[in-house]
């Protein structure tokens, strides 16, 4: 249940009084004094110390108030390079570049001494570190159910619609699963592009939110998100994988003097190269998501480009309640409803905390605050929606279709149902 409180303390910066809502520390509704509070109890550990955790948090939060307030009122169009963009680049162009030597002096180690030859221990070895460590280009979720355009035309109409109306290209493949949740990637070298969508959070969006999901979803196929980018990809997986790879195994049991002390040499040297690497990673993610939440604030101006600005602040101040929507639609499953009923469960709950949701926006900016946050918080999203220019809806959903497009999906509607009554 939510409560929101006025606490006694008047705020030092202009006298108001601080509130409080979900047990958090009070700040200033007006001034958003301590806003940029660490709220260790209500927040998961990044790192496991707290003092990390609080200093790593404060810098999150002027780093995504420094953006927004750049961005905001400002064109968000992808076109330019933000040098988090440039950096990212050039560190994934370094990292492949290095993984092709590796490749290539294996290949030179194995062959240009003949055989046999000592050097074709090593060549062999660094051969297999360039095949563990060589660019992942993602593939199909095996729990995507794949529709195709005979099974679901309408959905596809839409889909189709709502990218000529935002200018972005279509998605080869339209996927249904069932997470609360929706997404669209690329995959594979041919940078195929996928969407997917949740029927828990599918079903349960009014018309208007569903055009609105479409037009930020399509919209990352064309603002320039680093996440999908083949270039651009390297640098959020390789050196992970790296760190993995040398991360210390215990392999050795018994054994002589010499082979534990060998042993605990062997494993503290892998300790420190796993955490160095595994701490550059960090470091280059951090950088990289600073602009995939710039793509993010990008793909939100498609949504309100799609379904009108109107609907794209319904969407994102939904999402804030997401736990809501999750207890909803679980509720109205089991009882043997349908999305109708999700619906305006999902619309109830919403109404009843319409009084807290201003302030919800403002302590989402606080719990949303990271360094390895791939979104801003719901709440900068909403106001850079509500800041910059208006839109009025370009694709227009009316219920009848909407009714024809659930009905396309009533098969893996029912699948879903099922396997949320099996799962208890």
């Amino acid at each position: 249940m939510i409560t929101t409180t006025a606490d006694p303390a008047a705020c030092p910066n202009c006298c108001a009084a601080t509130v409080s809502v979900l047990e958090a520390h009070p700040w200033c509704a007006h001034c958003e004094w301590n806003l940029d509070a660490f709220d260790r109890h209500r927040r998961a550990p990044e790192f496991g110390w707290t003092w990390v955790d609080r200093w790593t948090h404060r810098l999150a939060y002027r780093l995504t108030r420094r953006q927004f307030a750049l961005l905001a009122g400002r064109p968000l169009g992808a076109g330019g390079w933000s040098g988090a963009a440039v950096f990212t680049a050039l560190a994934s162009v370094a990292l492949t570049v290095g993984v092709l030597a590796l490749a290539v002096t294996g290949v030179w180690l194995t062959v240009a001494f003949g055989f046999p030859s000592l050097a074709v221990v090593p060549g062999v070895a660094l051969l297999g570190l360039a095949v563990a460590l060589r660019p992942r280009f993602g593939r199909l979720d095996p729990d995507l159910e794949v529709l195709t355009r005979d099974r679901a035309p309408e959905l596809f109409g839409l889909v189709d619609e709502v990218a000529a109306a935002i200018g972005t290209p279509t998605p080869h493949v339209i996927g249904v699963d069932g997470d609360l949740n929706a997404y669209a990637g690329t995959v594979g070298l041919r940078r195929r592009r996928v969407l997917c969508l949740g029927l828990p959070w599918w079903g349960a969006l009014d018309a208007r939110e569903r055009v609105a999901l479409l037009g930020h979803e399509l919209g990352h196929f064309g603002n320039g998100d680093p996440r999908r980018m083949l270039l651009t990809q390297p640098a959020f997986t390789m050196l992970s994988s790296a760190a993995d790879l040398v991360r210390p195994v215990d392999t050795v049991a018994g054994g002589g003097l010499v082979e534990m002390v060998g042993a605990a040499i062997a494993k503290a040297f892998q300790w420190t190269l796993s955490r160095l690497l595994f701490g550059v990673h960090l470091v280059l993610l951090a950088v990289a998501l600073r602009d995939a939440q710039r793509a993010e604030y990008r793909a939100d101006e498609m949504a309100a480009r799609a379904a009108g600005t109107d609907a794209a602040t319904g969407l994102l101040d939904t999402a804030l309640r997401h736990e809501s929507v999750a207890l909803a639609v679980r509720r109205e499953t089991r009882a043997g409803h349908g999305p109708q009923r999700w619906r305006t469960a999902v619309a109830e709950a919403r109404d009843a905390a319409a009084e807290q949701l201003p302030l919800l926006r403002q302590l989402s900016v606080r719990d949303e605050s990271s360094l390895f946050a791939s979104h801003p918080p719901a709440g900068l999203r909403r106001r850079m929606l509500t800041d910059g220019p208006r839109h009025d809806p370009a694709v227009v959903l009316t219920e009848e279709r909407m009714s024809r497009i659930d009905a396309e999906l009533s098969r893996e509607y029912e699948r879903f149902r099922r396997d949320l009554s099996w799962s208890g």
